[in-house]
């Protein structure tokens, strides 16, 4: 498969975030052949939405399809393992919703089955293809910011829900973290690396999740980097690279397809940047899906699955000194 959209692309679990990747590939001409959930009515209603050939009503009737060759999974984070596992198994390329896993040990299982089959297992965080992600790490390979010293990045949001919601539930991965966090968290490690040391913090739910987390990232460089996150109100969601010689600031919303902005340290704009996508932009990670497929390779240098699986590592760490700590743990 070696032209460009050669794959056929199967929607795991039909939700919000499914409609807007599935919105996306189909506005930028890739080819979705099927969809499957837990109800057929469910599938149905989004085979109809879009256009779609076949609508599963069982998560094993989409990964036996021999019309799939890559596989979406857009379920709750604790089930992530356990599908893309089956995926996998069945001989499925998969893109693996952010994020990857619940933690680091199910993730490394994950990209260890990948590479044992020679098939593609992609972690779905769409900021790091973003055209003006790109272009950030160009300006940082070029030098222009000379040494890295701070980074910042938050993601907050008001997100009013009862106990019963998934992103309060233990059982579900719920929290701050694994959904909002985690965007700044792989934004740091995009710019800086595997921090030396993480200092966090968070005030916690009655449920046991985390409401607000932030995080303090520190680098044997002496470079330090801060995040924050939370569920309990909407903050300015920007973020900022800054370094002895330039600075780059990522406009409202940082994580989608936006603008920033080059700046030396006198003041002077070098550069500005604005995004210029089809839809929000969720196709550019099935397209590095197609193109490692297409060159018969299991990792990129955008976001590899080992990279996932160490941020996932990140992610844990921040965990235990919070204290969340999920049922499937124990």
């Amino acid at each position: 498969m070696s032209t460009p959209h050669a794959l056929r692309w199967g929607i795991l679990a039909p939700g919000g975030i499914a409609r807007s990747f599935t919105s996306d590939l189909l506005l930028n001409g890739f080819t979705v052949a099927a969809v499957g959930s837990r109800s057929l009515e469910r599938s149905r209603a989004f085979a109809e939405e879009f256009g779609i050939a076949r609508a599963h009503g069982t998560y094993a009737e989409l990964l036996a399809d021999p019309e799939v060759d890559a596989v979406y999974v857009a379920s709750p984070h604790s089930f992530h393992s356990e599908q893309a596992t089956r995926a996998l198994t069945a001989g499925k390329h998969v893109l693996v919703e952010k994020p990857f896993t619940v933690n680091e040990d199910e993730a490394r299982g994950i990209v260890e089955l990948a590479e044992e089959r020679r098939l593609v297992v992609l972690e779905a965080m769409w900021t790091r293809y973003l055209p003006h992600m790109r272009r950030v790490r160009e300006v940082i390979a070029e030098g222009t910011l000379g040494e890295i010293v701070a980074v910042t990045a938050d993601h907050t949001q008001h997100i009013d829900v009862g106990p019963q919601h998934r992103m309060m539930d233990p059982n579900l991965g719920g929290g701050a973290l694994l959904d909002l966090g985690i965007y700044p968290l792989s934004f740091v490690v995009d710019v800086l690396g595997l921090p030396a040391r993480i200092d966090a913090t968070a005030q916690l739910t009655a449920t046991g999740v985390d409401a607000q987390v932030s995080a303090v990232l520190s680098y044997d460089t002496g470079a330090m980097a801060t995040t924050f996150s939370s569920l309990r109100g909407a903050g300015p969601n920007q973020a900022s690279i800054i370094g002895t010689d330039a600075r780059i600031d990522l406009d409202r919303v940082w994580y989608t397809a936006t603008s920033f902005r080059t700046t030396t340290t006198a003041g002077d704009v070098l550069e500005e940047f604005t995004s210029e996508v089809s839809g929000r932009g969720m196709h550019y990670q099935a397209l590095e899906l197609e193109r490692l497929v297409a060159a018969g390779e299991t990792a990129g240098s955008i976001l590899s699955p080992r990279e996932s699986v160490e941020i996932m590592g990140v992610l844990d760490e921040v965990r235990r000194q919070i204290g969340v700590i999920y049922p499937s743990e124990h």
